[in-house]
């Protein structure tokens, strides 16, 4: 005998809202790590971020003024983010060992490249480098590419890959780097031509530029000039206050988000006192709770802290590469001497680091390795806000006080007799 029970009865309402919660504060931070996400590569940030796409497009046009493109059909989410000014802090990186950052040969193809595949919907990589080349020499202010140059094969595919990445282009036959050895390698591509266009999150246009190609500082402040924010200076008018409040909003948001740590010496007299008034000290609690981040307020500044580390595409402290260990190692000399230290001085501690662990970092073992490794771990330092640089001395700034050593545990290894010993940090 059997019983229809009928349906299975529904969670708890506060159940549903705290899912809700949840959702909406996981979408957030993805998105901030990775603004394209594909339904193809992760089907279930995709999926969080599909079902929640109305309160999360809400929350990023508010708070920052971004927008997010969501399309079910194509499975992709695109969030435009924007900021007031220009940052080269995050330059786009080379899906090879080492990661080198873009170079500007590297950064013309991308938008060569790209032009190119609207062409067509499925296309081959000599097909397409055929028409990258007639494309920059048609251009007097580009170089031609040569495909029989392998360093500028090797750019091109730098740039295809990063589109792969992106989502933008799928190999369906080949590999993309066999055209590195030999420009008749055989590569099958399917474009999608609207997640191309949505890679552009300037405000304007490229084709609407006005100002001369010889003035790129004029068609920088053109792109990314926003209209919701009042007229630029150039011409008649003011903003009125509710363009002012929109846009000192966006700014603290936006920096908020995007940077480690933001220091009170960092912003504007207008941004200090939005974000320390009755009402920015409201937004910022609520955008923080809403987000799933923990809010720090300290003398200094502000910092958004994720626990789960969704929220970035970087991490520290991280043993995944040479610089950010011995960033943290420099971290103790530059904590402990608050008047500065030179560079020099740091090389020191890089060499006694690398004494110590003989078979650590084999690459920086010689002279100049060690001024290498000590010039990448300050630019780590530098990415995460923890280091100032002033003429020749390099100070540790306040965040970097979570890392300071504030004691040492030790555990006795009964069968040897021996103890061993660890640091604790104050993060």
């Amino acid at each position: 005998m059997t019983t229809d029970a009928g349906p299975s009865p529904r969670p708890p309402a506060n159940q549903l809202v705290i899912a809700e919660r949840e959702d909406i504060a996981r979408g957030i931070r993805v998105l901030l790590a990775s603004p394209i996400i594909t339904a193809a590569a992760r089907p279930a940030d995709f999926d969080v971020i599909r079902r929640r796409r109305d309160p999360l497009t809400k929350w990023f046009d508010y708070f920052c003024g971004w927008r997010l493109v969501v399309e079910p059909r194509t499975g992709y989410a695109r969030l435009a983010k924007v900021r007031g000014t220009p940052d080269a802090s995050r330059p786009a990186r080379r899906l090879r060992s080492g990661a080198a950052p873009f170079d500007r040969r590297r950064y013309t193809l991308l938008c060569v490249v790209a032009a190119e595949l609207l062409a067509t919907p499925v296309t081959t990589i000599g097909l397409l480098a055929d028409r990258v080349a007639q494309a920059t020499a048609a251009d007097p202010h580009l170089p031609t590419m040569d495909t029989a140059s392998r360093a500028e094969r090797m750019a091109f595919v730098d740039a295809l890959r990063l589109l792969e990445s992106y989502g933008a282009v799928h190999v369906l036959d080949g590999a993309t780097e066999t055209f590195v050895e030999s420009a008749a390698a055989k590569v099958l591509y399917r474009v999608d031509a609207t997640l191309v266009m949505r890679l552009i999150s300037a405000p304007n246009g490229p084709s609407r530029l006005t100002a001369p190609a010889s003035d790129a500082d004029a068609q920088l402040a053109e792109l990314t000039r926003e209209s919701r924010y009042g007229p630029p200076d150039s011409e008649n008018g003011e903003p009125t206050p509710v363009q002012r409040t929109l846009a000192l909003r966006h700014a603290v948001f936006r920096r908020l988000l995007d940077d480690p740590v933001v220091y009170r010496d960092e912003l504007t007299a207008a941004e200090i006192g939005y974000l320390t008034s009755p009402t920015g000290r409201q937004l910022l609690r609520r955008a923080a709770e809403q987000a799933g981040m923990v809010l720090e307020t300290r003398a200094e500044g502000w910092l958004l802290v994720d626990v789960d580390a969704l929220a970035t595409d970087g991490k520290f402290p991280d043993d995944g590469s040479h610089a950010k260990v011995a960033a943290l190692a420099l971290l103790d000399r530059l904590n402990a001497t608050p008047t500065g230290v030179t560079p020099e001085q740091l090389t020191i501690d890089v060499d006694a680091l690398l004494r110590r662990f003989p078979g650590w970092a084999k690459a920086h073992q010689d002279e100049d390795g060690r001024r290498r490794l000590r010039d990448a771990a300050l630019d780590v330092l530098d990415q995460f806000g923890l280091v100032r640089r002033t003429g020749s001395l390099v100070f540790a700034r306040p965040a970097a006080g979570r890392y300071a050593v504030t004691g040492i545990q030790t555990r006795e290894i009964v069968d040897g007799g021996e103890t061993e010993a660890a640091e604790v940090r104050g993060q």
